[in-house]
């Protein structure tokens, strides 16, 4: 699992653990707040309509026919109110009035008149002088049965004559809680929604610096030339700079291992040959004779110069973390320019050497003398591997975004146990013919041009006739 799935999956885990439990409590407290509302709502109507009680009091005697007068015509009267969700056409309310010993002597549904309410909390608490209140359900557990009731005392004077209490069923309340909740519910989906975009930006944020440092990492362990990246914050910067230091220091100690072996390498066969050369001069022999063997140490001591040539060229190369001068160069010109360099050494050996531009204009970003060598070292590789009167071709073309130098010889082709090392240092096959070996640093060095132009370099055998096919494969411009 990588270090963003990862990152992602905590936040998200958090988060959804807090969001469950912020909804969760949310959704509880919904339904008791409007309870409140609603029992504050009836404290009000209680006293006011006790009020009205008192001012109709006949001898201290209480009189409750107005309130039965007004109560009928309320429930034949009919109206519409649209209250958010809920749409109401009747009046729900429910009014009983007992006198001092809790006996009810009225009630607006007309069922309980002169039953004995003393023992009900709101009647109970109201005549004590207390405040006066109860929640009844029909059914047990059924918040749809359920009733809130709040009493208010009548009064002559200081004396408690009777009780007043206004009920009123929960079934308009709980609509307005089902349309609440659901909306909470519908905010928190929404509200997830952004923050689970927040967090993949969050996580891409975090991680993204590191999987940069991480693939810089792996090119440096490939040996491929990239530039240290650019890391936002002062701890990531760091730790890029720790990380650059650390390459520096590494590829020094190596580099110079490396080219020490490079050079002992390279140079101890035609040490040999010279010093064979050296030691049979000392010896009597022909004139003639005696010019082959200096002939021999003039040649190899060129192959040394040779040697020693290339791996500058080359560790120059490797030692780069980027180019230095980048143009826009056209593919088909630098073709023909790699093509007209090497044009004297293919007429010498009678070889056809055929430039076969991209049927669209192709563009390339880059070094030109970098660019060049790499393919005239491609072409001079196909050339001695090519048969006198011979036809190498060097084809332009694109593909997928990417400018391809495919160079076709009609030579024996590379042997399968060869072709892995081709690239490799020194590593060089036998020339048809004369059997000699080139210093094996050619290909190298084209493997190393086309990884610092963020390309690739490849050599395979071609499929539909013998010989072999070099692939310089460059980002187009």
């Amino acid at each position: 699992m990588s270090l963003r799935i990862r990152l992602l999956s905590l936040l998200l885990a958090v988060y959804c653990a807090g969001g469950y439990m912020l909804t969760r409590r949310a959704l509880e407290q919904v339904r008791p707040r409007y309870l409140e509302s609603m029992e504050e709502t009836l404290v009000d109507t209680s006293v006011l309509l006790a009020s009205v009680l008192e001012t109709q009091l006949d001898g201290g005697r209480l009189e409750p026919a107005g309130l039965q007068r007004a109560f009928a015509s309320a429930q034949h009267r009919q109206f519409e109110a649209r209250v958010f969700t809920l749409t109401k056409t009747a009046v729900d309310l429910r009014v009983y009035v007992t006198d001092a010993a809790g006996t009810v002597i009225y009630d607006s549904t007309g069922r309980d008149i002169g039953r004995d309410y003393s023992r009900w909390n709101d009647v109970k608490r109201t005549l004590r002088g207390d405040y006066g209140a109860r929640s009844s359900r029909t059914v047990e557990g059924d918040d749809n049965t359920q009733s809130i009731y709040v009493a208010a005392p009548i009064r002559d004077g200081n004396q408690i004559v009777g009780v007043l209490s206004v009920g009123k069923p929960t079934t308009g309340v709980n609509q307005l809680v089902a349309a609440a909740r659901q909306r909470v519910v519908l905010t928190a989906l929404a509200g997830g929604v952004v923050v689970l975009l927040l967090l993949l930006v969050t996580a891409a944020w975090v991680t993204t610096p590191i999987e940069r440092l991480t693939a810089y990492a792996r090119a440096v362990r490939d040996g491929r030339p990239v530039a240290s990246p650019k890391l936002p914050g002062r701890t990531l910067a760091d730790l890029a700079r720790a990380f650059e230091e650390m390459r520096d220091a590494l590829e020094g100690r190596q580099h110079a291992e490396r080219y020490t072996q490079a050079l002992a390498h390279g140079v101890k066969a035609p040490l040999a040959a010279i010093r064979g050369a050296a030691e049979l001069l000392h010896e009597d022999m022909p004139a003639e004779q005696r010019r082959k063997f200096m002939g021999n140490i003039a040649v190899e001591s060129a192959r040394i110069q040779q040697i020693i040539d290339r791996l500058l060229e080359l560790s120059s190369l490797e030692a780069r973390k980027a180019l230095q001068r980048v143009e826009e160069l056209d593919a088909s010109a630098l073709a023909h320019e790699a093509a007209q360099a090497v044009e004297p050494s293919f007429t010498g050996a009678g070889v056809q050497l055929q430039v076969q531009a991209a049927p669209t204009p192709a563009r390339v970003r880059g070094e030109r003398v970098l660019l060049r060598e790499a393919l005239v070292n491609l072409l001079q590789n196909a050339l001695d591997f090519s048969p006198p009167e011979g036809e190498v071709t060097l084809t332009l073309g694109l593909a997928a975004g990417a400018v391809e130098f495919v160079i076709e010889d009609r030579g024996p082709g590379v042997p399968d146990y060869a072709l892995p090392r081709v690239f490799e240092r020194f590593y060089s096959l036998p020339r048809p013919g004369t059997a000699r070996k080139s210093t094996g640093l050619g290909l190298a060095l084209v493997r190393e041009v086309a990884h610092l132009h963020g390309g690739t370099a490849s050599l395979a055998n071609r499929a539909d006739a013998p010989g072999a096919r070099a692939t310089l494969r460059l980002p187009a411009a």
